[in-house]
């Protein structure tokens, strides 16, 4: 008997060591691309790291342990944690693996790395919890409650920084952002944002808000200037393990966000550039000549030096002065702005040049402000008060999000809703509607308040988005092909092509980009049109073009091209931007900055042609003359010959934006 279970634990221990030499073979295997990776490749091993069983983790979690062999285990899992950070079930799972294992962990560098790995994916990580067992600094997180929201969270986190800025450290800075990057919003993104250019924490705050905009989307619903600076500035500081996968996701997303209708910071946190002094009220205003306002304006831009200052990177109000206004008229929008006041303090934000959305200290029951801040103080015949009173402590931080379509006033004190899609009234003449566009205002009522994180995005509507001809156009016989409503001129791959925010988009989800043909063909003409470049975008303007074939040859193209991007650095003369392309080459030095709109006008007629752009002739020749001798690119150009065809975007895949498209017929 004892012969037999001898037998058996012996089968079972060779069973074992098999399978052991199996998992750790596997192992190897997986880790052999780190820490030099190939994307397709890393992806395929993370890929299968996400299958792995007990066994195969066991092997690389003891290879943490082994100083010969922590280094490509090292990799590995780290670059397994960005992957599973942009998804919540991985995320959980793997945060309930790292903590298992920490507990087995028998060397201090093991310990560390899988502690900082679980700080990456866990709210509730060990590195929280060491931050608070500092004496110096008043514990960061785990004080906040479930309960609240997370408008409350980053409130709290943001006055914890403060602190830290002061008597901290970077590793406490480094656990503060982490908590903030739980927090999907555009006030998160702008708080770790801050941290890119300090050296301490810079690495940690580029991988926070790639994740940030990576995994919640909040690229497609905060895009803009701001955020894509963020992302590039991002962007170089994302190294080692972290770049082979998150790089590529970034570059790719980078391509997507709109330079138009993001968030746009209002307030530099140095000095008042984008606001002014107040000048009467808006009809006032209205009734006076440009030099009376001009003049006007001039006096109280002197006079708000001293009533508005800059103290500690906040505006603040000194208890004296007028209203401080926003240089740039808005009208739908959506704006957050944090603020603060002092004891019996009384304050707002007027919504295009009209008061207000109030704040105030709810102890001042004799004027009413028992009912909270956020309402729409000044209507007679719409709601006026918040919903509920949703204040923090007089002296504390509050946040508004503000959202105004219409003349309809959404309004979110702290994370809560206090006043529900009303109508803010015209307070200078209840007659009139509400002015569908005007200046934000932050309303100076004799007591101190300041403000911090101002943060605004115009939101696209059919009203703002949609261009018209000129009057001008109008009498020399223009008609549009594209006023941003609708493409009803057009025709082709329109899988390709999306109409979006006022203007045609090459859509980057649709490969090959294809082309777009104006259902109308068109033979001597002026087209005009505006487009905006993405780093390195292709594109062009096909002229006289069959419906098949190259355009560029079948027809003729025009470059729309980003050709002083570094990656263009060898073109030849004919395929800079503007060029006919193989035939004629273009000026150079012309486009405007990446993310601006530029003007481009091509006059075609018989066989000349002239390019204009932003105001400058870049290419003008006669086609005949200048293929007399053959092409400049040595090719057959049959398209030459066409003396009318289709007009076409001939896309790359690249995204480009293409709005405000007219034309005129030229001849009989």
């Amino acid at each position: 008997m004892k012969k037999y279970i001898y037998l058996i634990a012996l089968t079972l221990f060779i069973s074992f060591q098999v399978q052991a030499q199996k998992g750790e073979k596997s192992v190897n295997q997986v880790l052999t691309v780190f820490p030099y990776q190939h994307v397709s490749e890393v992806t395929d091993a993370l890929t299968t790291m996400g299958t792995w069983k007990s066994a195969e983790w066991k092997v690389l979690f003891k290879m943490l342990d082994d100083d010969s062999l922590k280094l490509k285990a090292t990799y590995a899992l780290n670059a397994y944690v960005n992957i599973v950070s942009l998804e919540t079930a991985k995320k959980v799972k793997t945060v309930q693996l790292l903590k298992k294992q920490l507990k087995k962990a028998s060397s201090n560098y093991a310990s560390t790395f899988i502690n900082a790995q679980i700080g990456l994916l866990s709210a509730e990580s060990e590195v929280t919890t060491k931050l608070q067992s500092l004496p110096s600094i008043p514990k960061v997180a785990a004080n906040i409650e479930m309960q609240q929201n997370s408008t409350q969270k980053l409130l709290q986190l943001q006055d914890q920084m403060d602190k830290v800025k002061v008597n901290g450290n970077d590793f406490q800075k480094k656990s503060i952002l982490i908590q903030a990057g739980k927090i999907p919003t555009i006030g998160a993104f702008a708080f770790v944002s801050q941290f890119l250019g300090e050296a301490g924490v810079q690495k940690e705050a580029a991988l926070i808000i790639t994740r940030l905009a990576l995994a919640n989307n909040l690229i497609g619903e905060i895009g803009g200037p701001m955020v894509r600076q963020a992302l590039e500035q991002a962007l170089p500081l994302i190294r080692g393990e972290d770049s082979a996968l998150l790089v590529p996701k970034l570059k790719a997303q980078l391509k997507k966000i709109p330079y138009d209708y993001g968030f746009v910071s209002l307030f530099n946190g140095k000095d008042l550039t984008e606001w002014k002094g107040l000048v009467k009220n808006p009809i006032a205003r209205g009734k006076m000549s440009e030099a009376d306002l001009a003049t006007a304006q001039q006096k109280v831009n002197e006079s708000i030096k001293t009533d508005w200052v800059i103290k500690d990177g906040l505006l603040v109000f000194t208890g004296h002065g007028d209203n401080l206004c926003t240089e740039k008229q808005y009208g739908d929008m959506e704006m957050f702005v944090d603020w603060k006041i002092t004891e019996k303090g009384d304050a707002g934000i007027y919504l295009r040049g009209t008061p207000q959305v109030q704040i105030w200290d709810t102890s001042r029951r004799e004027v009413g402000a028992q009912v909270g801040s956020g309402g729409l103080y000044n209507n007679q015949k719409n709601i006026s008060k918040p919903l509920l009173v949703a204040d923090n402590k007089i002296g504390e931080w509050n946040t508004f999000h503000i959202i105004m379509k219409g003349d309809k006033v959404t309004v979110y004190l702290n994370g809560i809703l206090v006043t529900d899609n009303v109508s803010l009234e015209n307070y200078w003449d209840r007659k009139l509607p509400l002015f569908t566009k005007e200046q934000i205002e932050l309303q100076a009522h004799g007591t101190y308040v300041a403000y911090r994180n101002i943060y605004i995005r115009e939101i696209p509507t059919p009203n703002n988005i949609k261009t018209n001809l000129t009057e001008t156009e109008k009498q020399e016989g223009f008609i549009q092909l594209y006023d941003g409503t609708n493409m009803d001129h057009w025709m082709g791959n329109f899988s390709g092509y999306l109409s979006k925010d006022g203007a045609i988009e090459v859509n980057p989800s649709s490969k090959g980009g294809g082309n777009l043909y104006t259902k109308e063909e068109y033979s001597d003409f002026i087209y005009r049109f505006e487009f905006q470049l993405t780093p390195g975008a292709n594109n062009g303007i096909g002229i006289h073009a069959p419906l098949e074939g190259d355009a560029a040859y079948v027809g003729m193209e025009i470059q729309v091209l980003d050709s002083e991007h570094p990656m263009y650095a060898n073109l030849k003369p004919y395929q800079y931007h503007g060029s006919v392309y193989g035939i004629v080459p273009a000026k150079r030095g012309f486009l405007k900055p990446i993310g601006e709109w530029n003007q481009e006008e091509i006059m075609i007629q018989g066989s000349k042609i002239k390019v204009t752009l932003n105001g400058t002739v870049i290419t003008e020749a006669d086609l005949k003359e200048a293929t007399k001798n053959g092409t400049m690119d040595h090719n057959e150009h049959p398209g030459l010959k066409n003396t009318t065809g289709h007009i076409g975007f001939l896309g790359h895949g690249d995204v480009v934006r293409f709005k405000n498209i007219r034309i005129k017929k030229l001849g009989k």
